[in-house]
């Protein structure tokens, strides 16, 4: 499947995403924005599988084994703007919000946003379609979603 979907990815001008292709897509992403500021630690991997688990309706080891074949997809995949581009060309705009949603908790997960971090959320939304003002809100949400521990 990551073979595949690397294909996909590297081409000139990828093919729309299916639904599987999509999921590790975004998976990986949100694996891609964790391993930006070179400290890929114990609760950015957590709040990645959690994630999964609960946009998916995975069960815990399903959604580490989607996690692990994000992280194999990651590290191959081509440049963060193909990457992107071949998820907005896949995924419907409710659900890239709800991506930009995701990723924020991922970056806001550790209590520390670097640099790094910063960058790629200010690069992934926009390259995903998705304004500034729908990225500010739903890192609003992201926030509140780890301030209140929910879920």
């Amino acid at each position: 499947m990551i073979r595949s979907l690397l294909a996909k990815l590297s081409q000139p001008e990828p093919s729309p995403l299916g639904d599987d292709d999509a999921r590790l897509a975004i998976a990986a992403l949100l694996v891609r924005l964790a391993r930006s500021d070179n400290a890929y630690g114990a609760t950015e991997v957590d709040e990645i599988t959690r994630i999964l688990s609960h946009r998916y309706g995975l069960t815990s080891d399903a959604a580490i084994a989607l996690r692990h074949e994000a992280e194999q997809l990651e590290a191959s995949a081509p440049d963060t703007v193909r990457f992107t581009n071949a998820v907005k060309d896949g995924v419907p705009l409710d659900d890239r919000i709800a991506v930009i949603e995701a990723a924020w908790s991922v970056v806001l997960a550790d209590g520390v946003r670097t640099a790094e971090e910063d960058a790629l959320m200010r690069m992934i939304p926009r390259f995903l379609g998705i304004s500034d003002l729908e990225s500010n809100e739903a890192r609003l949400r992201a926030s509140q979603t780890i301030d209140t521990g929910d879920s």
